[in-house]
């Protein structure tokens, strides 16, 4: 039986569903948790550290959800605040300085709209963390874990190579949003999900995305398919020279579009 788009959209935010931290640990044999923006506070939301995996030294950038209910408003429900795009600033320019891949993990609705995230700068640390991971001369791997939603994912996706879990979502922004916007009406959002393009087929084909991680038999096995893929790319994007991962980046990114006359 074939899923709709609003299939993927249910699945991609069931509250079962793997998180971002337990993606990180299940990815790294070693981290070091980083925390603060040294700004004005840590985000929990926004998870950071240098990591090992397999025989790669690694940065790891990760949006993470709550297990529960209490953990989710602990981590605003994965919506980062502008400390944490700010910490993911601090861990970009640790990795350039080290010389060692960013592997960023993708799973938010959302950057957070609230009137403190604005009065904070929320804006201009989303458009900072683009240009951090846009001028990043060390190999970045993005994982779109479940859900990614509008500015607040792609400032953790300006990456050389792009894989996203078969179920997952990738918008400008929620299906029940592009409804209100375009018929004033939310509860149209299954039928406007089919338009969006926000299933992991529709961004593959596009190009957009570069692999898509099978879901069909079990998650430990789209957890070991994800880091055999990691790994796999993390050997060859480390064969580059600094110029030649920039240049890739742009060039991946510049395509977007393209095809279709954008």
């Amino acid at each position: 039986m074939k899923l709709s788009a609003y299939d993927h959209v249910q699945i991609a935010r069931d509250k079962d569903r793997l998180k971002g931290l337990g993606l990180v640990h299940a990815l790294c044999d070693e981290i070091i948790e980083m925390h603060g923006d040294r700004h004005f506070k840590d985000d929990p939301s926004m998870y950071c550290g240098c990591a090992q995996i397999g025989c790669h030294s690694v940065m790891i950038i990760a949006q993470v959800k709550g297990i529960n209910t209490a953990d989710n408003v602990h981590k605003n429900f994965g919506m980062n605040q502008p400390e944490g795009f700010r910490k993911a600033i601090r861990a970009v320019k640790l990795a350039n300085k080290l010389n060692i891949p960013i592997i960023s993990i993708v799973d938010t609705p959302g950057a957070y709209p609230g009137l403190g995230a604005e009065e904070r700068g929320q804006h201009s640390a989303i458009a900072h963390c683009l240009y951090a991971f846009a001028c990043a001369s060390v190999p970045i791997i993005t994982i779109v874990l479940s859900e990614g939603g509008s500015g607040g994912a792609l400032a953790l996706s300006i990456a050389n190579h792009i894989i996203m879990f078969e179920h997952a979502i990738y918008s400008i922004l929620s299906p029940e949003g592009f409804a209100s916007i375009l018929y004033k009406d939310a509860s149209k959002s299954k039928e406007v999900a089919e338009l969006m393009g926000l299933t992991s087929y529709d961004l593959k084909a596009k190009g957009i995305v570069d692999e898509i991680v099978d879901e069909s038999t079990s998650m430990n096995e789209s957890i070991k398919a994800t880091r055999h893929k990691v790994c796999v790319q993390l050997d060859k994007l480390k064969s580059m020279s600094k110029e030649e991962l920039i240049s890739q980046k742009e060039a991946k990114f510049r395509k977007m579009g393209s095809d279709y006359g954008y």
